[in-house]
């Protein structure tokens, strides 16, 4: 199978639909096109219209293109990540992986539009997070929750606000940004720095002022990251965690016991913000990003400093942030809620504490006049209560 057939198939499942996100590759199936997070199968002129390993094993040779880094990854882990293009059409990160002995292919399709905070709608509190001039900040969710979407607008405001160099750290690069007001560096692993930590280890040389680390893999480049942010640079990385909590015992669970403390007095320094992302179905089709943000406080750094405890948790601080900016999923997802966008159904199965959002969902339906025998009150209606509901839920936390 050469690139031009492979390329054709490519752009057929582009075209099949509108929203696609991703395209799979696995033995025994046809192949997958994934639209707003369901799968389609799409028909394939071969026999018994499934794709065999063999099949995708040729696809997957073409893709990594003879290189001897991916080779030895996917010989060495059962894995490999890749870049992928089609002129004109669409770039794509590539995942070529082993699963019961046989290869498989993901295919997640980038955006070829920079987005800006404006186009996703990010709260306000992310044009303060891009003032900062140390320290760390987290994005954070699991995989396909629009992390990359996220830090891609952070940094393209910048890229035309401030006169600054920007260096990235990625696997692969996602997001082409131009020169602007800043001066853009891209350095993608395997091409241009062979592990993060000794890319990061190198762009303190480098003089930027702020630091995209694609991903905190482990305790080397978590220790570079922290010395950066301590040293003048901002960083931007992200961790697949869900929650701020999650977060910090993640980066707490790099290290040793006997560096606990330590660990948490740099943290509590460095630690701007953590943002954590979720994508939840919305009302009439496509997905909806929700979030929790937790800033840097007096509180948030005492937590960080002595863990938590009763009536000292990060839902809480977050939660009592709100003036900040701040909110928590279940706020996030409450507010969602309130203006139709989400169903009470996916707002339940999304929440973080279900018993407390179905008291606060209770409460606030009954301030809207909503009752069982009734539709649900549209979009508008809902708007209107929103603002006295969530006041009269602050006052009863």
């Amino acid at each position: 199978m050469n690139r031009e057939i492979i390329d054709a198939l490519l752009t057929g499942m582009l075209q099949s639909g509108d929203g696609v996100s991703d395209l799979l590759f696995v033995a025994g199936k046809p192949p997958l096109v994934e639209f707003h997070g369901r799968l389609q199968e799409f028909p394939i002129d071969v026999p018994d219209g499934v794709m065999c390993s063999e099949l995708i094993e040729q696809i997957a040779l073409v893709m990594i293109d003879g290189n001897e880094r991916l080779t030895g990854d996917l010989a060495k882990n059962g894995s490999c990540d890749c870049s992928y293009a089609i002129a004109g059409l669409a770039r794509f990160r590539v995942n070529i992986f082993k699963q019961c002995g046989r290869f498989a292919i993901v295919m997640r399709k980038l955006a070829s539009e920079i987005p800006t905070l404006e186009k996703l709608g990010l709260p306000p509190v992310f044009r303060e997070m891009i003032k900062e001039k140390n320290g760390i900040i987290f994005i954070t969710g699991g995989t396909g929750s629009g992390k990359t979407t996220t830090l891609a607008a952070m940094l393209n405001e910048l890229n035309r606000s401030q006169e600054i160099h920007i260096l990235t750290l990625e696997d692969p690069i996602e997001f082409m940004h131009p020169h602007m007001k800043a001066a853009f560096s891209q350095r993608e692993l395997g091409k241009d720095f062979f592990t993060f930590a000794d890319g990061l280890r190198a762009a303190l040389r480098q003089a930027p002022k702020v630091i995209l680390v694609g991903e905190i893999r482990d305790r080397e480049t978590m220790e570079i990251a922290m010395t950066a942010s301590e040293t003048g640079h901002v960083v931007f990385s992200t961790l697949h965690t869900i929650n701020a909590g999650q977060t910090i015992n993640r980066i707490l669970g790099m290290f040793s016991r006997e560096e606990e403390q330590q660990l948490r007095q740099r943290l509590a320094e460095t630690v701007r913000y953590v943002v954590s992302q979720r994508l939840v179905s919305k009302v009439g089709g496509g997905r909806l990003m929700v979030s929790e943000i937790m800033g840097s406080s007096l509180r948030t750094r005492e937590t960080i400093l002595y863990g938590e405890a009763e009536g000292k948790t990060f839902q809480e601080i977050i939660e009592a942030g709100s003036t900040l900016g701040w909110h928590s999923f279940d706020q996030s997802l409450l507010k969602a809620y309130s203006e139709g966008l989400v169903s009470e159904q996916d707002a339940m199965l999304y929440c973080s504490n279900k018993g407390k959002f179905r008291r606060e969902l209770d409460a606030f339906k009954k301030l809207s006049g909503f009752s069982e025998e009734q539709e649900e009150p549209s979009g508008l209606k809902m708007n209107v209560v929103a603002g006295h509901a969530k006041a009269a839920l602050a006052r009863g936390r």
